[in-house]
């Protein structure tokens, strides 16, 4: 437990996490910022082809939940971890757990995990205006490294990919 919200985070699939993660991306990034089916069926047909492969020799899987249900996420795709680095993905907590520090545990969580592993790296792509998120990456010894405009998650956005060195 932390904060004021009792919650468990699993380092493990949870069933129905899938359907969940993807639920709470998609409506997130269309009440916000305008994303539609082209980013949600991104989010599950990406999330669902990483779960199929997933290696706990190099990723990692955290999962929050309170009374069983999601309520938030961060993974690690450590799958091209000795080049290109590790990849933090689907990072998302749910409004009820916003601003209660899931998110920062969640974080935390990965990178300690990458430090173990004995990553070099770990990289995240975002886009400007998260501020939030980029206040928690930034906490975390991630920095901006490039930027660029983009429609990768199928709206143009300012692209930002942030990095932390862990060596």
């Amino acid at each position: 437990m932390t904060g004021k919200i009792d919650y468990t985070i699993e380092n493990n699939y949870v069933p129905g996490a899938i359907g969940r993660i993807c639920e709470l991306h998609g409506t997130y990034y269309h009440a916000h910022w305008g994303f539609g089916l082209y980013f949600e069926a991104k989010v599950a047909t990406e999330l669902s082809d990483f779960l199929k492969r997933y290696d706990s020799k190099n990723d990692g899987l955290w999962i929050a939940t309170r009374n069983g249900r999601v309520e938030g996420s961060v993974i690690i795709d450590g799958s091209h971890a000795d080049d290109a680095g590790a990849h933090l993905r689907w990072f998302i907590v749910s409004d009820l757990f916003r601003g209660k520090g899931i998110g920062r545990d969640l974080l935390g969580l990965a990178v300690d995990f990458c430090k173990r592993k004995g990553h070099r790296k770990v990289y995240l792509w975002t886009f400007e205006g998260l501020h939030a998120a980029r206040h928690l990456y930034e906490e975390a010894g991630f920095r901006l490294i490039s930027q660029h405009r983009g429609v990768q998650w199928g709206a143009e956005v300012n692209e930002q990919c942030f990095e932390c060195r862990l060596e």
